[in-house]
């Protein structure tokens, strides 16, 4: 790398701050090790996170320690499939990204104008969204939509159909704000719908989280079914070293850690170690954390906040119902319709990602019925003949819930027992003995 603009110590300082990546495939067997030693910074970890995640990249495995103010991550990742990583352009851009998270990273959406939309969630409403949009001659390039406890998060880009540039007629602004606001609000609703227009948005998925975040969702009970496969958080201090020591178990899925991590970030903790592992179609994180200004959790109230907040985290990205793939060529008001036709059988979007690839749109949608329950399969047999049966398709059933027999005979302590020998190997690799105290 040249610099040749700098002086010596300003080279020195640039080399000591930046990250050194390795990434190995001959360690381990199973997974592809990807190292990471670098000056500690509060919201790095997250961003290493979300290089890996953003290719849609598997951990199954992770130790995050912090030494003083250096810090070391070593994930243990594979592809979808589970193979290790072999394309050597795939490599070479974590290397790149990975060796530059210090300087920041852009979203790559550009030359297009952002809506950031919250409020009450029912059967219907991105229908009149999307209508609303189409009425203003907007093109939805991108949106990603998450439902959580009765709320609505979701983050869209649009151009104008017309021109194709960025929306920058401030009365046209205006006027769209107010309409989608009042598509937003609720009659029982005691806290206002939210809109924003802006130009700059920074990493999608982390905005959707601090949306929902700031609409504090995680307070609220889940109007719609609830899960079967509820997250586990428990949250501990180990006084002794100043930790607050958080336990997550859960069912494993893409992007698990991205979720955790960013909301412990936003909510302005420091993660100093933690041990991932997956077994199975289960998750087991540990984290050791600190306030930024050093001190662990000091209440009752903030352990319960952690708590319902991580929660959350992972709640908001579950696939819930039917996954239904469309795959059109793109036109304006093809949301407006495909989304209408949901509304009028009854269907309730609970996830949603919108993209456009080449003039065509590939769009993921999950449906369940109003109550939050499995679709009838004649109703999404009668949207796709409506829809288009080449263009509209199932990609995934939701799984029936049954009891595990097995899991039910295994002794109560074992998820304990799982997490102790996670705590154990941080411990070890602190070269300190103590044991956890809860508050008393």
């Amino acid at each position: 790398m040249d610099w040749p603009s700098l002086n010596e110590y300003e080279k020195l300082v640039i080399r000591m701050n930046t990250p050194r990546v390795v990434i190995d495939n001959a360690v381990c067997p199973t997974a592809t090790l990807v190292t990471v030693d670098s000056a500690r910074k509060h919201g790095i970890l997250l961003e290493a996170v979300q290089v890996l995640t953003d290719l849609n990249l598997s951990i199954k495995k992770a130790y995050i320690s912090s030494d003083g103010r250096w810090f070391m991550d070593v994930f243990h990742v594979t592809d979808q499939n589970g193979n290790k990583l072999t394309d050597e352009s795939v490599i070479s851009y974590i290397e790149q990204s990975m060796g530059s998270i210090h300087y920041g990273r852009t979203n790559g959406f550009t030359g297009l104008t952002a809506l950031e939309l919250t409020g009450t969630d029912r059967v219907g409403l991105l229908s009149e969204v999307f209508a609303v949009l189409s009425d203003f001659q907007c093109n939805v390039v991108e949106a990603k939509v998450w439902t959580h406890n009765g709320r609505i998060a979701s983050l869209i880009y649009v151009k104008d159909c017309d021109s194709g540039s960025p929306i920058e007629d401030s009365q046209k602004i205006n006027r769209m704000e107010a309409r989608l606001r009042n598509v937003l609000k609720c009659d029982n609703d005691i806290r206002s719908a939210r809109t924003t227009v802006s130009m700059d948005v920074t990493h999608t998925e982390r905005r959707l989280h601090q949306m929902m975040f700031a609409d504090r969702d995680y307070e609220r009970k889940p109007i719609l079914k609830p899960s079967d496969d509820c997250p586990v958080v428990t949250v501990q201090n180990w006084v002794e070293r100043g930790y607050s020591v958080v336990n997550v178990q859960c069912k494993d899925r893409s992007k698990l850690l991205f979720d955790i991590v960013c909301t412990l970030t936003d909510m302005e903790y420091v993660v100093f170690h933690a041990t991932i592992n997956t077994a199975g179609d289960r998750a087991y994180l540990e984290f050791y954390i600190r306030h930024t200004d050093g001190t662990p959790i000091s209440s009752e109230p903030e352990r319960q906040r952690v708590i319902q907040c991580l929660q959350a985290a992972v709640e908001r990205r579950a696939s819930e119902g039917v996954w239904l793939e469309l795959c059109a060529a793109d036109r304006q008001g093809l949301l407006a319709d495909v989304t209408r036709t949901f509304r009028e059988n009854g269907l309730n979007v609970t996830r949603a990602e919108i993209s456009t690839q080449r003039e065509m749109a590939v769009n993921s949608f999950y449906v369940t019925d109003a109550m939050g329950n499995n679709v009838d399969p004649k109703i999404i047999e009668a949207v796709r003949q409506r829809i288009g049966l080449s263009n509209l398709k199932v990609k995934e059933l939701p799984l029936l819930c049954h009891k595990n027999m097995e899991s039910e005979e295994q002794p109560v302590g074992v998820g304990g027992a799982v997490l102790l020998s996670l705590g154990s190997l941080v411990r070890r690799n602190l070269y300190n003995l103590g044991w956890i105290r809860s508050y008393s």
